[in-house]
Order: structure tokens, then sequence, then C-alpha cells
């Protein structure tokens, strides 16, 4: 049903003279060209261990891995199993599921750590040597699409300003002269509110550019199973992505999603719609 509905927008969109465009394909890279492959995963916070998850995240094989949901006990098994793999790793664990760790290849360094605006869950920014130069990260787990009482079905409506007021509370330390990629559960899809704050500031999610119906989430009710893509790799303008693929492993609610960029090496782009500091208003 949701690919039949997404076809039938794009015809509609060609019929009132708009653009409706193909899905990329992956890339390769010139011979010697550095590249930064990044893994956003959120591997929930009651799995802790998972054998299938933690394959996952090996076999992805990312330089980068940025993970919601991070637990004390998560935290030990992903020492113990992936220090040879990830000889830097970091984590911050907080208010039960909102836990977020860092695994990389490289060394990084840890700037602001942010508690959520209305209480939900941290985001954390980080500056990550990697073979583009120095790259800055915030990995973010945004708010839920769960109302104050719980209630799924008005939390749908009443949640979206709030993953806005979020997105623009943790981009006020973001550096504009740095490459920069917003990473992790966004809790919405690329039409969010969140998501479209950060367009308007020149940032893209790469999952919708090569697999826009690809799902990261799932979740199992009593008439069936329900899906979305809630989990994004967002980049600025000065990368350029060379593939992004949601990967169907592990036991989490959640996929991993994996993302390669390069420099971008095109003239620079026009200013976004919002310029000035990633915090001015539109």
């Amino acid at each position: 049903m949701l690919v039949r509905t997404q076809r039938l927008l794009c015809v509609v969109a060609g019929l009132a003279g708009a653009a409706c465009t193909s899905p990329k394909s992956p890339r390769t890279p010139a011979r010697g060209e550095p590249t930064l492959s990044v893994l956003s995963y959120n591997v929930n916070y009651g799995m802790a261990g998972d054998p299938e998850t933690l394959e996952a995240i090996r076999n992805a094989k990312a330089d980068l891995v940025l993970l919601q949901e991070t637990t004390d006990s998560w935290e030990a098994v992903l020492r113990g199993e992936l220090a040879t793999l990830y000889p830097y790793m970091s984590f911050r664990h907080c208010c039960g599921a909102g836990g977020l760790g860092v695994l990389s290849k490289t060394k990084f360094s840890e700037h602001d750590y942010f508690a959520a605006p209305r209480a939900w869950f941290p985001a954390w920014r980080l500056l990550v040597d990697t073979r583009l130069g120095p790259v800055q990260v915030l990995n973010v787990h945004l708010r839920p699409q769960i109302s104050d009482s719980g209630s799924v079905v008005s939390g749908y409506f009443t949640t979206p300003p709030v993953r806005e007021r979020e997105i623009a509370a943790y981009a006020t330390t973001l550096e504009r002269d740095l490459p920069t990629l917003v990473v992790g559960d966004f809790n919405e899809n690329e039409s969010g509110r969140a998501l479209s704050y950060l367009k308007q500031r020149g940032f893209r999610s790469a999952l919708p550019e090569f697999q826009p119906e690809a799902d990261t989430w799932r979740w199992q009710t009593s008439v069936g199973e329900v899906n979305a893509q809630l989990d994004h790799i967002v980049y600025d303008p000065s990368l350029d992505p060379l593939n992004a693929e949601v990967i169907e492993a592990g036991r989490s609610d959640h996929y991993p999603v994996l993302a390669s960029f390069r420099l971008d090496s095109t003239p620079p782009r026009p200013e976004p719609a919002c310029s000035g500091s990633l915090s001015t208003g539109c």
C-alpha cells in the first residue's frame, strides 16, 4: 500500500508540474578517494547482548557507529565483543531508553551533551577524526510519537512540534564551518518537522535519496505489523553521499541504517533558505 501511495503521489506531483526524482544508485569512490561510512542503530534498551544485533553491527563494517538506547549492560557487551574492531568507544546512559553510544575506528572528542527540552531523551555532539578530516556528528533520539499521557493516537498529532523544538535546541551549537552529520532515531519520516527544520538549513537525509520506500522500524500489533522510516543519517552540503541503505538484520525493533560519504567537490551550493547560525528562524 505504501509503495502504491507513493507512486500515486509521484504521478499527481508530475501532473502539477513538479519533478518526481528517481532514487539514486549507489556509487563507487575513485581509487584512493577518502570516504566515511556511518551506521545509525537503535539497539533496543531491553535487548542487551542480543547476538543478532551484535552481528549486524559487526558485519556492517562502518567506520563510525552511532547507537541509541544503550544501557550499562549493552556497553559491557559491546566493549567485550567489538573493542578490536572499534578501539574508540564512549557511552552516556540515561533515563531508561535514553542511552547513547559511539563506536569508532578513529579518535573522536566529546563536546555538548544535551538534556532533552521536555525530559525525554538527550543528544550528544562529537567531533570525529576521519579520512575526510574533522567531521561534526550529532547523535539524536527525538521524542517518540507518544503523548504525555501515554497515548499513541494523540501523540501522533501532538509531538511533531516537540521534535522540532528538540532539533532546534540541539542545532544551536553546531559549527557551520565543519562537515556535519545529524544521525539517529528521529521518530518521524522525511516529512516530519524536525527533518523539515534541518532541510530549511541545507541538510538532507541520505536514506530517502537511495531507498525512499525502505522502513527502518517495525512493531507487531494485534492487527499486524506496522512499519515506518524513523531513522536517518542527515548530512550537510559539504558531504556527498555515495550510498545509503537499510540493513534488515538484528532483533531490535529498529533496523540499522548505513551510509557512505565523500567530500563534495562541486562548486559551493546556494545559501539555504535559513542563513546565519543553524538556530536562526525562517
